[in-house]
């Protein structure tokens, strides 16, 4: 047993040693590259990534609140650990890819961090700065699936998939989009992220979705009641507050008229999402559904997003009322109850 002990010992004193051999070849900042830092661009940068960071919290309780208290448990376990496997990949390959000079399709450098340089070319701030905040950002996308699939998920299945998540499938994306891919030389444009981040988490999401199937006993057309309003509210207030370091923090300077036209675009879509989705759900079934609401304003954020930048506060109003439509219509409304259903889909199933 003390061989075996001893045999174990030297095998992670080996890793170690190999770990710190390619850590230590990362770039660090010279003394001539401080000139070329802005000290408010980066302070302003790193206070977006944290509040984008502390989002993580806020998935947790909005997905806390809307399981079962049974399952409330592995979604905290798997929100804490999808932060700590997407870390780990993005560190690996996935800022390489996503941000390294390569193709049209993929970067080819940075893996392990390696050779960046000390300020990231074509802002003022440190590429650390600057990796710490697109980090954040992979974290969300991979936090997003495991909503997606709640109540469904193995814990170690959840681990598998937010690795891969950081290492290719958001970083492969997003160097379409950010990293001057295929898709940016098209003319896309997505400001901060509504694809990039929160429909890449949707579709990675929707693959698992498929594959497992619906919830236990969940039935067509009526939803599974969340456990605990409380901290669905919680999760909520605490998302919307890292929306103003997702959307502004994305600017990557503190300039300040860009980022308070930003702070208030994604305010306005939130509050027309949330009001839209209430109101509507009161007019289907005359109760007042807070949940909704929930959902209306979180999914006025994800519509704002891509175009926080480039629209008018009048315009973001607007944009969060479509929002708000599409998330009732999409989550809250009952289809059995509908017209459409009775007389159309309900005859053809019951002759089936």
């Amino acid at each position: 047993m003390e061989h075996k002990f001893r045999t174990i010992r030297r095998f992670a004193n080996i890793a170690i040693v190999v770990g710190l051999m390619v850590f230590a070849k990362t770039a660090f900042a010279q003394d001539g590259d401080s000139e070329m830092v802005s000290a408010v661009d980066t302070v302003w940068v790193l206070i977006a990534a944290f509040l984008v960071f502390f989002m993580q919290a806020g998935f947790g309780f909005l997905e806390a609140g809307f399981v079962r208290s049974k399952n409330v448990v592995n979604i905290m376990a798997e929100n804490l650990m999808d932060t700590t496997m997407t870390t780990v990949a993005f560190i690996i390959a996935g800022f390489g890819l996503m941000f390294g000079s390569g193709n049209s399709f993929f970067g080819t450098e940075w893996f392990f961090l390696n050779d960046i340089p000390a300020v990231y070319p074509g802002l003022t701030i440190p590429t650390l700065a600057f990796f710490f905040f697109q980090f954040a950002f992979c974290a969300a996308a991979s936090t997003i699936a495991s909503g997606l699939m709640a109540e469904r998920t193995d814990f170690k299945a959840d681990l598998a998939y937010s690795f891969f998540a950081g290492l290719i499938i958001y970083p492969i994306f997003g160097h379409w989009v950010w990293g001057g891919g295929w898709l940016a030389e098209l003319g896309y444009l997505d400001f901060a992220g509504s694809s990039v981040v929160h429909l890449v988490g949707a579709f990675i999401g929707l693959a698992g979705t498929i594959m497992l199937g619906k919830r236990r006993d969940k039935v067509f057309g009526k939803n599974i009641r969340g456990h605990n309003i409380p901290l669905a509210a919680l999760g909520t207030f605490i998302l919307w507050l890292g929306w103003f370091g997702f959307n502004p923090g994305s600017q990557l300077a503190a300039d300040p008229f860009p980022i308070s036209k930003i702070v208030v675009t994604t305010d306005f879509a939130a509050t027309t999402g949330a009001i839209t989705a209430m109101f509507l759900s009161y007019f289907h079934t005359r109760k007042w559904d807070v949940s909704m609401a929930f959902n209306g304003a979180l999914g006025g954020l994800v519509a704002i997003t891509a175009s926080t930048a480039f629209v008018t506060p009048q315009a973001s109003l607007l944009i969060g009322v479509i929002a708000g439509l599409i998330t009732y219509y999409g989550v809250g409304y009952d289809y059995t109850q509908s017209w459409l259903f009775n007389t159309i889909f309900q005859p053809k199933l019951i002759a089936l």
